[in-house]
């Protein structure tokens, strides 16, 4: 597809620089409707009690149609996800389990996951930017560094399951997309979401097939070959990382133009909406306890194979076992740090909101 959209367009680049621009552009839109809409799953489970319902129903909504889309395009032979890890025949449960954990309390504890974070710092939150640059750190020190070792030997426990995706099963993929869809559209519908963030939800939903589209399908190239990736924070921050300190050993791909694109678009959406403010810690505890949870989150989110977008939004739409069981696990953290935040007692650690 990419050899003829390049000969009708004149593009004279390859198909790994096309993926940044297209990065870049879905994470334009992506910041500033995650902006607007709050997007935040820790706010949906653990927020302020009357927010949970509402930021439940744009999480809700936006996977809805991340399912719904995702799975047109795979009926349609735009992407096929037959050789994608998440479709992995051997399954490493203790790996996604203990980094879904890990990742789901340091989101709690950081006051919000990599994604809301990335949103934030466009918005001028530096408390975010500090997360940010220490979950990069570890993130990567995980996939290649120091923290490897641990990686590799958690990643040993594994099972081959009967299925590896939910289409496995009786009904085929469409009828289990349907009651996936159906169930979210429900919570969505009762969650007393305004009409606004509900449209920005679906919006911000729609990136994610557009993405697998568009790296999978559009900038297909038998002679060069890019890998099929959808929106996720994990891996691309620790690649944007190690190309802002190494340009001249590695090119830029989608997920480093994903990550200048969703702080550029929130930039816009916090500027345009009169929302932009500069914040800062307030004191060295805070600094402290946001490092030690974005390590949390950094390590996490490599050993569960992404974050609430990566194995969530985009995983999940594939009806990947693996993405679910990392989700739940995610999911099963928030609540379990929130819970034990709750009987600490709110503001014990001297904590700042980052949202």
């Amino acid at each position: 597809m990419f050899e003829i959209l390049s000969k009708t367009l004149g593009l004279e680049i390859g198909p790994r620089a096309a993926s940044v621009w297209l990065g870049l552009a879905l994470g334009i839109a992506f910041g500033a409707l995650a902006f607007l809409t709050r997007f935040c799953l820790r706010r949906a489970l653990v927020g302020p009690l009357p927010e949970r319902a509402p930021a439940r129903g744009v999480w809700a909504l936006a996977l809805a149609v991340a399912i719904l889309g995702t799975q047109i395009a795979v009926a349609a032979g735009w992407v096929d996800f037959a050789a994608h890890r998440f479709h992995a025949a051997s399954l490493p449960m203790v790996l996604i389990v203990v980094g879904g954990l890990l990742f789901g309390a340091g989101a709690v504890l950081a006051r919000g996951c990599i994604t809301r974070l990335t949103v934030l710092t466009g918005g001028g939150n530096l408390r975010a930017l500090f997360g940010l640059l220490v979950f990069a750190v570890t993130a990567h020190a995980t996939l290649q560094g120091l923290l490897v070792p641990l990686r590799t030997s958690l990643g040993t426990f594994a099972v081959t399951p009967p299925l590896v995706s939910l289409g496995d099963l009786p009904g085929g993929p469409w009828v289990w997309s349907a009651v996936l869809v159906a169930a979210l559209l429900l919570v969505a519908l009762r969650s007393g979401a305004g009409r606004g963030p509900l449209l920005g939800a679906a919006a911000l939903g729609a990136l994610v097939p557009a993405a697998w589209i568009g790296t999978g399908f559009v900038l297909f190239d038998d002679f060069d070959p890019i890998a099929l990736e959808g929106l996720s924070f994990t891996a691309p921050w620790a690649e944007t990382l190690f190309w802002s300190m190494a340009s001249s050993l590695t090119a830029p791909g989608f997920g480093t133009g994903l990550i200048g694109g969703v702080l550029a678009g929130a930039l816009f959406a916090a500027l345009g909406s009169g929302r932009f403010a500069w914040e800062g810690f307030e004191s060295p505890a805070q600094m402290g306890w946001s490092l030690s949870d974005a390590a949390l989150m950094g390590m996490g989110g490599v050993m569960a194979g992404g974050c609430t977008v990566g194995a969530g939004l985009s995983g999940v739409a594939t009806l990947s076992v693996a993405a679910l069981l990392a989700l739940g696990a995610i999911v099963a953290g928030m609540l379990a740090a929130g819970a034990a935040e709750a009987r600490a007692g709110r503001g014990a650690r001297g904590l700042v909101a980052a949202e």
